[in-house]
């Protein structure tokens, strides 16, 4: 839906939101501008902000499109309008940034202008940054292995998470793979949500290890990998109702558990979203309202007896080891 002249201006919940070169074609297969981005998120605005909402957010800025090289953007802009939110996130490095925290479908608007395709939260809350409320588990499958595999995967690590008190909530990544979040009660560091997402992976390897693994170093995987170390503090991966940039304009798609059998990835685009949106609402509802308890993962890492895994190679932190160290640990 181009727009002509180089400026539109949108109102929404009482504050305005200027859209800067409104017919910018952001995907050129699809032919989607950044308006049509603009309004993708307005109309879905109560999904995305279950996802991203009231959480302190990175910014991947596409501001010449999917085709053109991104950049990443801890710090908010000091140039915004005085209704966006920020919250101080201090990283491992010890260097600190003001990322916004959107409230709204304005906010939301305000952030796509910007070139956001994508959106980055934290899994904390800008209430409470040194407790997350968010598990994530990543099914990340390596090269060649068929999305019926992704859902196995799946459906396997729900059942670990219910024997160990938690629901798991799944999601189309809208790229190759699949995303399960876990709300949590706000107790835990983390460090103790990592420990509870790698024993998560090692279990499910341990079910299935023709299918899956929790192992780190790319010529160790098969199947699908259980990505652990996203939980790790300063990792963001795209929330809820995130577009990706794929020159379809593909969605990371909230899934009820009853649609994984049969879904399929390239269904769920900024075009059919919001349609989807509107017939059947967020298959996230009640997913606030169904915090858990981390003591059963936590209490199956202690069995498990297996001690730390690999973190990211950027990762600063007394818990970083060498790569040799590592692998000569088991």
């Amino acid at each position: 839906m181009p727009a002509s002249g180089d400026r539109e201006v949108l109102k929404l919940g009482g504050r305005e939101v200027a859209v800067t070169h409104p017919g910018k074609v952001l995907f050129p297969q699809a032919g989607f501008t950044k308006l049509d981005l603009v309004h993708y998120y307005v109309a879905i605005a109560e999904g995305a902000l279950r996802g991203a909402g009231g959480r302190p957010n990175m910014l991947k800025r596409f501001p010449d499109g999917i085709e053109a090289e991104p950049f990443y953007q801890k710090r908010a802009p000091r140039i915004r309008p005085s209704w966006i939110e920020v919250a101080t996130i201090r990283f491992p490095s010890g260097r600190s940034a003001d990322e916004v925290v959107p409230r709204d479908a304005a906010a939301l608007a305000w952030m796509a202008n910007l070139g956001c395709i994508e959106l980055h939260p934290h899994p904390v809350r800008a209430e409470n940054l040194d407790h997350p409320d968010e598990l994530r588990v990543d099914l990340d499958p390596v090269p060649g292995v068929p999305w019926r595999q992704v859902r196995q995967v799946a459906l396997l690590a729900r059942e670990v998470l219910e024997e160990n008190g938690l629901k798991g909530w799944p999601k189309t990544s809208g790229s190759r793979g699949m995303h399960i979040n876990v709300r949590l009660e706000r107790r835990w560091t983390f460090d103790e949500v990592r420990q509870a997402a790698l024993a998560l992976a090692r279990e499910v390897e341990r079910r299935a290890p023709a299918l899956a693994t929790s192992k780190w170093w790319k010529d160790e995987r098969h199947g699908v990998f259980l990505d652990y170390n996203q939980n790790a503090k300063d990792r963001t991966v795209a929330a809820a109702y995130s577009v990706r940039p794929l020159p379809d304009a593909r969605v990371s798609a909230p899934l009820a558990w009853s649609e994984v059998p049969e879904a399929e990835p390239r269904d769920f685009t900024l075009e059919t979203m919001p349609a989807r949106f509107k017939r059947i609402g967020d298959p996230y509802r009640g997913i606030d309202e169904a915090a858990g308890s981390l003591e059963g993962l936590l209490e199956l890492a202690q069995r498990q007896g297996m001690g730390d895994a690999p973190w990211p190679p950027f990762f600063r932190s007394k818990h970083q080891s060498e790569k040799g160290k590592i692998r000569s640990s088991g």
